[in-house]
């Protein structure tokens, strides 16, 4: 066991989050991670009502979360309260303005996550009440800023002291957990490691294609926002694996865009199809660590196993994947 802020503050074994994924942690999967001492997080993400409710019926929520794509939540208000209904200890809140939300978030009884990915964004989510900050680099797998894990999180852990920190973005072990401590952070926050997991609602060949890659394989793109049609405000862009609809469009986007009925047709078959040459397989940086699919209570022993260890005796650090 690792006691920080963070799992006083949310009442947990470990200090482990897992990342909010839209389509892909769904209510066995934020279960299955609290369930081993973890905190989970469903993935309310672009705002499918139905989806939200389906994942947290006859789900006890009291012991996990939601987290939502900010400025979807701005265009379905209401979402925030199918979410506050469930009664989830806490509700993530991740790209774009916070504050229209922090007062009805801070009358509930759920906590307030924010996830920035700026110095400026964190004190902004600080001053509107957040009770625990992510500070999310740009190594995530999905969308996310500029700025590197490894400086931003100190930077905000200064800046927004008391407040716990998580970091986010590149970190798939207990080594980047380690890490994550030794920089002041209260703990972090895992997307990629549990997109390859029993539980996750990534199809089997997604999670066999992210295995077989390396973070050399990530970039960061606009093209699948454009083949979705969501139109994601700048600067937040897409870590996903390379593909041919990357190589092919990823520096040409008004090419996409103007062909884009043709290629989100194409792009929609793929995906029914499973053909993740032209489908995204939404992963990060860290990747290179994912070796294999577990269970998430598995990834949640080792991790913490293996952080432990190596905050002991940072030289004897076990290699786990």
């Amino acid at each position: 066991m690792i006691e920080t802020a963070l799992t006083r503050l949310l009442g947990i074994d470990h200090p482990l989050l897992a990342a909010p994924m839209a389509g892909v942690a769904g209510g066995a999967l934020a279960a299955a991670v609290s369930d081993a001492g973890g905190f989970g997080l469903i993935g309310g993400g672009y705002g499918d009502r139905d989806w939200l409710a389906e994942q947290t019926r006859d789900l006890d929520c009291t012991r996990l979360g939601i987290g939502f794509i900010t400025w979807r939540l701005a265009g379905n208000p209401a979402l925030l309260d199918v979410a506050l209904a469930a009664r989830p200890r806490a509700i993530l809140l991740s790209f774009g303005d916070v504050a229209p939300f922090a007062a009805k978030i801070r009358a509930s009884d759920a906590l307030f996550i924010a996830q920035v990915q700026t110095l400026d964004a964190a004190c902004a989510a600080r001053d509107a009440g957040a009770d625990i900050i992510v500070a999310q680099g740009t190594e995530a797998g999905g969308h996310g800023g500029a700025r590197a894990t490894l400086p931003l999180v100190p930077a905000i852990v200064d800046a927004v002291a008391p407040l716990p920190v998580v970091a986010a973005g590149g970190i798939a072990d207990g080594r980047g957990l380690a890490a994550a401590l030794m920089l002041g952070a209260s703990g972090a926050m895992m997307g990629t490691r549990f997109y390859c997991c029993a539980e996750s609602l990534a199809p089997a060949a997604a999670k066999a294609r992210a295995v077989a890659a390396s973070g050399d394989h990530t970039i960061r793109t606009s093209v699948f926002d454009v083949l979705r049609k969501y139109d994601w405000p700048a600067p937040y862009n897409l870590r996903t694996l390379a593909n041919a609809m990357t190589a092919r469009f990823g520096s040409r986007l008004d090419e996409l865009r103007a062909d884009e009925q043709a290629q989100a047709a194409k792009f929609n078959a793929a995906v029914t199809d499973g053909d993740y040459a032209i489908a995204a397989v939404i992963a990060g940086e860290a990747v290179d660590l994912v070796g294999n699919v577990p269970g998430a209570a598995e990834i949640v022993a080792q991790t913490i196993r293996d952080a432990t260890a190596g905050l002991a005796n940072p030289t004897h650090f076990t290699v786990n994947t």
